[in-house]
């Protein structure tokens, strides 16, 4: 995939079949979505194009919007990649690309610098000034510019057109397995471990404390959940139980990720953590003491490790 920002040397682009979007998590909606572009694309001898934004639109249009991102820019990339199309054209959105009319966009930017021929919209996709301008719009506009548009199918899983407000209530609501299969992988989420109170190390189970690099990734629910979790400079993935809360039992006011792999020891603090979410074990609850604590840690481990071995 060759990855272009938008505006920065942007020379010889081909004519294309394309679609357009935010593209949150790359589902298996955007794949589907994604898929009839690239099939359209090689009927037609043309190239396939994903046309997306450097940060949110809502971001640029609502000062104190704060996003909950599925995939950070660096993942949502990778995702792409993964799906075979042959372009995608990040536009790095600000006010004045906020106020252009569905119109102006589409010939400015998709007709006369990207050479778009043919646009997928998602089902549900709006795009322009205040979204004022729906499909029927976009189709009337394309025809004006030779450009064909077409509307993309949902993609249905389990009865619900998945999409990434769906994905973002299950993981809200630490339904990770449902997650995993809207998403078509495990939810991911990577950090840095960093030092902790050490609280796990004196009852037993040691704990390596995740601080996330970027602050609008999206985490689950508080909870106990059974991880797998890959350290810097390795390629497989450790088994791991892992909670997310306020430690209700010792102080209750902060909110941390703690991770204890399961069959290791080292000193892994200041290195890079990724963490797949697989299943969640338990709500987080206070404890009457640390030993009761304890007890009930046996209890999740041995609950994550029998997870695992089926």
């Amino acid at each position: 995939m060759k990855t272009t920002v938008y505006g920065e040397g942007m020379t010889g682009m081909k004519p294309s079949v394309a679609t357009i979007g935010f593209f949150d998590g790359v589902h298996l909606g955007h794949r589907h979505l994604i898929a009839a572009v690239i099939d359209e694309a090689k009927r037609r001898g043309m190239e396939s194009t994903v046309v997306t934004f450097d940060r949110h639109p809502r971001q640029v249009v609502s000062s104190n919007f704060c996003p909950r991102l599925l995939s950070t820019m660096e993942e949502k990339l990778v995702l792409l990649e993964k799906t075979g199309v042959d372009n995608c054209v990040v536009l790095p959105f600000d006010k004045e690309m906020a106020q252009l009319s569905a119109r102006e966009f589409m010939q400015s930017i998709l007709a006369d610098r990207l050479h778009v021929k043919v646009l997928f919209t998602g089902y549900d996709h709006r795009f322009g000034h205040n979204r004022q301008e729906g499909f029927n719009d976009y189709v009337s506009y394309g025809k004006e510019m030779d450009m064909e548009v077409r509307r993309g199918e949902p993609f249905v899983l389990e009865g619900v057109n998945v999409s990434s407000s769906v994905v973002r209530s299950l993981v809200e609501e630490g339904e990770m397995g449902h997650a995993s299969r809207c998403l078509g992988y495990k939810y991911t989420v990577i950090g840095h471990v960093v030092s902790g109170e050490h609280i796990g190390t004196t009852i037993g189970f040691p704990t390596a404390n995740v601080a996330v690099a970027d602050t609008n990734k999206l985490l689950p629910a508080d909870g106990v959940y059974a991880v797998r979790v890959r350290l810097a400079g390795e390629k497989s993935y450790r088994e791991a139980m892992l909670n997310i809360g306020s430690r209700p039992t010792f102080d209750g006011k902060k909110r941390t990720i703690e991770a204890h792999i399961l069959d290791f020891s080292g000193d892994i603090y200041g290195g890079e953590l990724a963490v797949a979410f697989y299943s969640k074990i338990r709500e987080e609850r206070r404890f009457r003491s640390a030993a009761e604590l304890a007890v009930q840690l046996k209890r999740d481990e041995k609950e994550v490790r029998d997870f695992f071995c089926k």
